[in-house]
């Protein structure tokens, strides 16, 4: 009795230290087990008007930008991304919906796109679990811009912070204003108006360091101002940096006093974008949160600053004045600083940055996810980018060599003086870096011509674009209550004024239209 007592006894001490070695075991293992990888932050900044030349990082040496020029060294640079089509609204919609404007309705400014119903970039971040913030302007709410945007699915995702202005065009501490979070209350900024949303952006990291963020920052500037303020302008102390007598133009610029001042006043915004850009990436080092953020500096579209003689019209074009912007990438934990000729365009943002981030890309993204290409250095994959703008009727395509577009029909606003018809263009870069030659009508030039006008239309079908006059798209998508409006020119439309769909326009078009 005393011996098999004394054995259970045994059995059930040795039991016991093995129980205890295994627990012991289990917590050394855990604490030398690497703990799954933390979701990365997105920080998305982009200013509006910025051409891709207009960057030290891009080779031009009369800019000042010293920290976007320090993310560039750290991250990779972009010496193709396209603006597909390079217009305010159009890019917005683009690069929150992944999707072209016949499918989400952003045709041309001052349109509302269509809701996502959870396909739209924020959406997935929010539905993965991300804190989402956005600050700046706005401009994809339609209609009459000095209204606040309610809470809700025209908000497309940015459910957690949303400060913004639709759209304005005075930028000074006296009169930049936002509107409130429920998007009722107009307030002033009380500083220029990119110092002021930097600042709400880094009060927004400080407030989400510990959790998964993801935060967009639209600047309205080096965008020309409105109002009183009429062509470019920027605080004393930036407009100081440079004295116009001294810069270098661009080739195809008739230099001019008025043109000097325009590229003064253009520079002098982009130095305070840049030194706000250096406000904001301090925070994210001061929170050590540098490692795992993916940074992204853009631009929604160029300034064409007069080139051509055409100062009155800044964008909507495909010379690459207009539509190649500047993009730079850092994300220390994951990828390699260097540069990169991939072809990237605006359809493919959305797709890419959430591989990148390991989300699911939604069926309804009509770019590329070049995530894998980006993130082992590869350049190769994409020959050719589709370019457009509805409401100029234009549609092309833009290759690493060459910039193409073809007028699809002949408004009279196609043209300006002298006869030339601006949208019918094709360039060599390679021979032409500042696409002076226009060589469409060279006879030698046909047979590329014809190679690449194939492409554009390849392109317009796999969009459901079926090239007709943007005035007769207006007439068949957009709300009769609201087309008389968004027929005439901005300055003319009533307060209140509405700009929405029907619904998808590509399905609208193709049953012939009629209300829904």
């Amino acid at each position: 009795m005393e011996n098999r007592l004394s054995i259970g006894i045994q059995a059930v001490l040795t039991a016991t230290r093995r129980l205890a070695a295994v627990t012991v075991v289990s917590m050394l293992t855990a604490a030398v087990s690497p703990a799954a990888p933390k979701p990365p932050n997105l920080v998305f900044v982009f200013s509006d008007q910025q051409s891709s030349d207009m960057l030290g990082c891009y080779g031009n040496t009369d800019i000042q930008t010293p920290n976007l020029d320090r993310l560039a060294r750290g991250g990779l640079r972009f010496n193709h991304c396209i603006s597909n089509s390079p217009v305010c609204t159009p890019y917005r919609g683009i690069l929150f919906s992944g999707q072209h404007p016949l499918n989400q309705g952003a045709i041309q400014n001052d349109l509302q796109m269509l809701p996502g119903k959870g396909t739209y970039f924020a959406e997935v971040l929010r539905d993965a679990g991300y804190h989402t913030g956005y600050y700046g302007k706005w401009h994809l709410y339609g209609g009459d811009r000095e209204r606040g945007i309610p809470a809700g699915s025209c908000r497309y995702g940015f459910d957690h912070e949303f400060l913004v202005n639709n759209c304005t065009l005075t930028f000074d501490a006296a009169n930049a204003s936002y509107w409130s979070q429920d998007g009722t209350t107009k307030k002033l900024y009380g500083d220029w108006e990119a110092y002021a949303q930097t600042k709400q952006a880094m009060e927004f990291v400080d407030r989400h360091a510990d959790k998964p963020f993801a935060l967009f920052l639209s600047w309205h500037p080096p965008h020309n101002w409105g109002g009183a303020h009429q062509g470019y302008d920027a605080p004393a102390d930036l407009l100081s940096l440079y004295d116009p007598a001294k810069l270098n133009l661009r080739p195809s610029v008739k230099d001019t006093p008025q043109v000097r001042h325009a590229y003064q006043g253009h520079m002098a915004m982009i130095s305070g974008i840049d030194r706000a850009f250096g406000w904001l990436m301090d925070r994210l080092d001061e929170r050590g949160l540098a490692e795992n953020t993916i940074v992204v500096f853009t631009s929604d579209h160029g300034d064409t600053l007069a080139s051509y003689n055409w100062l009155p019209n800044h964008k909507g074009r495909a010379e690459h004045v207009s539509s190649r912007v500047p993009m730079l990438v850092r994300w220390p934990a994951r990828l390699k600083p260097g540069t990169s000729d991939l072809l990237v365009g605006t359809l493919d943002l959305m797709p890419t940055l959430l591989g990148m981030m390991e989300l699911p890309v939604p069926a309804t993204c009509q770019g590329r996810n070049a995530s894998a290409a980006i993130l082992t250095g590869i350049d190769d994959g994409v020959d050719a980018l589709p370019l457009f703008y509805l409401p100029c009727n234009w549609r092309g395509v833009y290759t690493r060599r060459h910039t193409y577009s073809v007028s699809l029909h002949d408004p009279a606003e196609a043209n300006i003086p002298g006869g030339r018809k601006t949208f019918d263009i094709l360039y060599d870069r390679q021979s032409d870096p500042w696409e002076t030659k226009n060589l469409f009508d060279a006879p030698d030039s046909a047979a590329l011509r014809n190679e690449l006008h194939a492409r554009t239309l390849e392109f317009m079908k796999h969009f459901g674009d079926a090239g007709l006059d943007c005035r007769e798209i207006l007439k068949q998508v957009v709300r009769s209550e609201d087309l008389p409006a968004v027929l005439k020119p901005l300055s003319q439309c009533p307060d209140g004024w509405e700009g929405r769909m029907k619904g998808r326009p590509v399905d609208i078009l193709k049953s012939g239209g009629g209300d829904r």
